[in-house]
């Protein structure tokens, strides 16, 4: 696995919405009606995006709350494929009658 491409975490394109916009942190943390420390924490990557951060940001930028959702789902899901996928399909055989 040491040849896969690097997860992009939902933060990292947060942050660089903001640095093209020229928006600060605080600045989206005050408009949106969000605390500084979860926007500070959502670009680090040490917090998710949930539904109410979804529906802000989404308010925020003009875009779908979904679009935030999927972001995160997707990092989410792909970094557990990546960690337990393996695990799993050797734990789980699948119901035959779904195949």
């Amino acid at each position: 696995m040491g040849n896969l491409i690097p997860l992009t975490q939902p933060g990292e394109y947060l942050a660089e919405i903001l640095d093209e916009l020229g928006i600060t942190a605080y600045r989206l943390a005050k408009e949106t009606k969000v605390p500084r420390d979860r926007i500070s924490h959502i670009i680090r990557g040490t917090r998710v995006i949930t539904p109410d951060t979804a529906l802000r940001l989404g308010r925020y930028f003009g875009q779908s709350p979904q679009f935030w959702l999927r972001l995160q789902v997707d990092y989410d899901l792909r970094k557990a494929q990546r960690e337990i996928g393996a695990e799993i399909n050797a734990e789980v055989e699948p119901y035959k009658a779904c195949l």
